[in-house]
């Protein structure tokens, strides 16, 4: 998933341990990977919007999911209401009169209902409030899921949605409040103007860029050690239970892999955990 606060990351190291592994450039976000016993995998980085600029998958990826056993994501969905609502409170009491002024404006704007979302996780009000347009089912990666069971194949998920939803829940309430109040401080014509240009970084496939743009959008308004922390917590600890769960996987079955494109670069990304475990990569041009 492409969520702002899914593409944090830094850019990675060389690869040592495995000389007769072909280096990544790591600016690609589509690669056919092959295992050290022949079987052929697909890694794909994702963006979470449903821009049609990104949701027309070409021939290449709609190939490459027919072709293979299973599709593995991050997560498979899950309607749950626990994964999303406050066990108790609202956030009437959490917020002054003015950010519930600005609070009401983006319910609205997103087409919510206001005393369910008085009691939605500040968190993930944070994540909506900060997107440009309402958000809608036809994601990029759920489309790709929905590609892929068309095809007959199996769909998997890396984490348990108690894994998923558990890390972001880890924060605070307090930090969670920092970050719907990053949010609801954010000028809208900034946010458009910030997704024109996480699109069209994405669309030259440079996951370099893609990242420290990212990087730059999300730390803005938020303390640095908040914006470390939430690092370490949704990347990095998360890259070493993905690419261990997936090397797993595609081992065993010709796999489909999509995650938050900010999980294959990095000292700690996919691509340097599946060379290591003896993958071979070539780029393929999505």
């Amino acid at each position: 998933m492409f969520q702002r606060f899914r593409l944090l990351a830094f850019i990675s190291a060389m690869l040592f341990g495995f000389p007769m592994v072909t280096q990544a450039t790591e600016t690609g976000l589509f690669w056919q990977i092959k295992s050290p016993t022949g079987k052929v995998s697909y890694l794909f980085g994702t963006i979470h919007t449903d821009d049609n600029r990104v949701t027309d998958f070409s021939a290449p990826i709609k190939t490459a999911l027919k072709s293979v056993d299973v599709f593995v994501m991050e997560t498979t969905p899950n309607g749950d209401p626990h994964n999303f609502l406050m066990a108790e409170g609202s956030l009437k009491t959490m917020l002054t009169e003015e950010e519930m002024d600005q609070f009401r404006r983006l319910v609205d704007f997103h087409v919510m209902h206001l005393d369910r979302a008085l009691k939605m996780k500040p968190w993930l009000l944070a994540v909506l409030f900060s997107q440009y347009k309402p958000q809608t089912p036809y994601a990029q990666d759920n489309l790709l899921m929905r590609s892929a069971e068309d095809f007959g194949k199996p769909v998997k998920g890396l984490e348990s949605n108690a894994e998923h939803f558990g890390v972001i829940d880890s924060f605070s309430m307090d930090e969670q409040m920092v970050m719907l109040r990053a949010a609801l401080k954010m000028d809208e014509a900034q946010k458009a103007h910030d997704f024109e240009r996480l699109i069209a970084v994405y669309q030259q496939e440079d996951s370099d860029q893609l990242l420290a743009l990212n990087a730059e959008v999300t730390e803005a308004g938020l303390p640095k050690t908040l914006s470390k922390k939430m690092l370490q917590k949704l990347l990095n600890d998360r890259n070493q239970l993905m690419a261990n769960r997936s090397i797993a996987i595609a081992n065993e079955q010709s796999t489909f892999i999509a995650v938050g494109a900010a999980h294959l670069p990095g000292e700690s990304g996919l691509i340097k955990q599946f060379q290591q475990a003896g993958y071979t990569f070539t780029r393929i041009q999505k």
